[in-house]
């Protein structure tokens, strides 16, 4: 069994677009996603929304918590930690991935290749990291080519998510795992590298990897 999940989505409490948090999982079901999660930008207190929604979705769609992070060099996609409770504000990429992995969290960098907001080939030399975002649903094709490129070199895996700021971009790039997943077993499974990005714009389908 296959287990899609858009893993970099943002809703209205990201403060950057008016999407609403509701709509955006509904919109997830509608695509056929088996789980979404929310990574509203720089704070985790931002995502305190979640918790309700997962419980009037359970069973229907995995809603998983995470955050957007900005570290000094750019972003990266935080799973499994309150960065809050860290004194990270704006500190070194290698300091987040050191603080978070001594909590059992995961780091992401996120569309590592963006002109803007990115860590690009400090990827390169930052260990601690389980795996690159290679899809992102708002970057250039060829900004998503790079990223996969550079996890095959450096061994690691690539995700894939929409970086959704509104409903109709949910679910079009996704991460897809082999085995289900749980709220318990979330960590793991992107620990383990048992997953790849997918892209279903028609603009992927001349990446032969």
């Amino acid at each position: 069994m296959r287990f899609k999940i858009d893993l970099h989505v943002h809703t209205s409490n990201s403060g950057d677009n008016d999407a609403d948090p509701e709509e955006m999982i509904e919109r997830a079901i509608a695509r056929g996603l088996d789980g979404i999660a929310i990574t509203e930008h720089y704070t985790f207190e931002a995502s305190e929304h979640v918790e309700k929604l997962r419980e009037k979705f359970r069973g229907v769609i995995l809603i998983v918590r995470g955050v957007e992070f900005s570290a000094r060099e750019g972003h990266c996609l935080v799973f499994g930690v309150d960065t809050d409770r860290l004194e990270l504000r704006s500190a070194p990429a290698a300091d987040v991935v050191r603080a978070v992995s001594e909590r059992g969290g995961v780091v992401i960098p996120s569309h590592p290749y963006r002109s803007v907001n990115s860590l690009g080939d400090l990827v390169r030399q930052l260990p601690g990291i389980v795996g690159l975002e290679g899809y992102n649903g708002a970057n250039m094709h060829a900004m998503n080519v790079k990223a996969i490129e550079t996890a095959g070199t450096l061994n690691l895996p690539f995700t894939g998510g929409s970086d959704a700021h509104s409903p109709a971009e949910v679910g079009s790039c996704y991460t897809e795992f082999d085995v289900p997943l749980s709220q318990d077993s979330f960590l793991d499974h992107l620990r383990s590298g048992s997953y790849r990005g997918v892209d279903t714009r028609k603009i992927s389908r001349a990446l032969v990897l």
